[in-house]
């Protein structure tokens, strides 16, 4: 493809010197806001620093919570069972439009949630991100790691209106949630001629001295089929606004739902609300699983059917639990 060149000196680059791993300030051919939704412009670190309404002892909070989430690996074997860091999916330290920005969880939490039919806190949103995108364990209701996460959220909403659900580029939906008819071999050529070059040919993703580079897609180090990109909608508007790296908008709308379904029927670990049963499984969480190729058959093989839950020596953290009011 004619982009794949420049794209591998791009990416040799990358792996050569992490600190080129630096978004561009201003994305390219991204959506446009639609008339009426909020905008928001997280601060920066030079905001936070220079920011003297913020006693020392909370800056040392918030610094903590962004350094976990930069560099969420250093807690791999504790909270984290696979390759992955918080900012992995949400690019730009959390802070980028189109790339699902975590501050909205603080100001539009509690809330009820679908994926797990109950009303969630800011702090049980943080645990679901743990125990699916990282194959993890989040850090304890209340500990220091779990407030550091959440001043860190919630800093970056600093000055955004409270309940306020009409935001621009928010989460990963902007293509919808409809697919069109995909075809796995389509993907896979995607993949190969825009996608290989930096997370490898069996999405292993890349390292450099020891250090994460480019995330895996899939495998036993990649999120697990209860994360929320699993959902091919969700990874394919990620895919589009994101991706390939520094080009963000250049694949198609169809290339992109091509290749997130490709990305999606391959084999990753098991799902933390497993029961046993791929298909009950399947069932059991449909809201969530009718938008993934879990429990569904592809090219032979039905997607999910193992115990695996890769680095991780347990199934289901306790957080994951219930509520009801009743």
């Amino acid at each position: 493809m004619k982009m794949k060149h420049t794209i591998s000196l791009l990416a040799g680059l990358l792996v050569a010197s992490p600190a080129a791993l630096a978004q561009p300030e201003v994305p390219v051919n991204l959506p446009e806001f639609k008339e009426g939704q909020y905008v928001h412009s997280a601060p920066t670190v030079e905001d936070l620093m220079n920011d003297d309404s913020i006693h020392p002892e909370l800056k040392k909070v918030i610094l903590k919570g962004r350094d976990m989430f930069m560099n969420t690996q250093q807690f791999r074997g504790e909270y984290v069972f696979n390759d992955m860091n918080c900012k992995s999916c949400h690019m730009g330290e959390g802070r980028k439009n189109w790339s699902g920005p975590v501050w909205p969880a603080a100001t539009t939490l509690p809330d009820f949630r679908g994926k797990n039919q109950h009303v969630n806190s800011l702090g049980e949103r943080i645990a679901g991100c743990f125990s699916f995108s990282m194959n993890g364990k989040p850090p304890a209701y209340g500990s220091d790691d779990m407030l550091a996460m959440q001043a860190y959220h919630q800093w970056l909403a600093k000055g955004a209106p409270v309940y306020e659900k009409n935001i621009g580029g928010r989460g990963f939906s902007h293509l919808g949630n409809e697919k069109p008819e995909l075809d796995y071999e389509r993907g896979k050529q995607v993949y190969a001629e825009n996608c290989a070059v930096c997370h490898g040919d069996n999405g292993q993703g890349q390292k450099k001295d020891g250090q994460v580079v480019f995330p895996p897609l899939w495998g036993d180090h990649s999120y697990n089929w209860g994360a929320g990109m699993t959902r091919i909608f969700t990874a394919a508007s990620f895919i589009k606004n994101n991706m390939p790296l520094g080009q963000p908008g250049s694949l198609t709308d169809d290339e992109a739902w091509q290749v997130a379904n490709y990305i999606n029927s391959q084999e990753r670990p098991q799902d933390p609300r497993y029961t046993g049963d791929v298909k009950e499984t399947r069932e059991k969480f449909l809201n969530f699983h009718k938008h993934t190729n879990y429990g569904t058959v592809v090219n032979g093989k039905l997607l999910g059917d193992h115990d695996n839950t890769g680095d991780k020596p347990f199934l289901k953290p306790d957080v994951l639990q219930s509520r009801t009011f009743e």
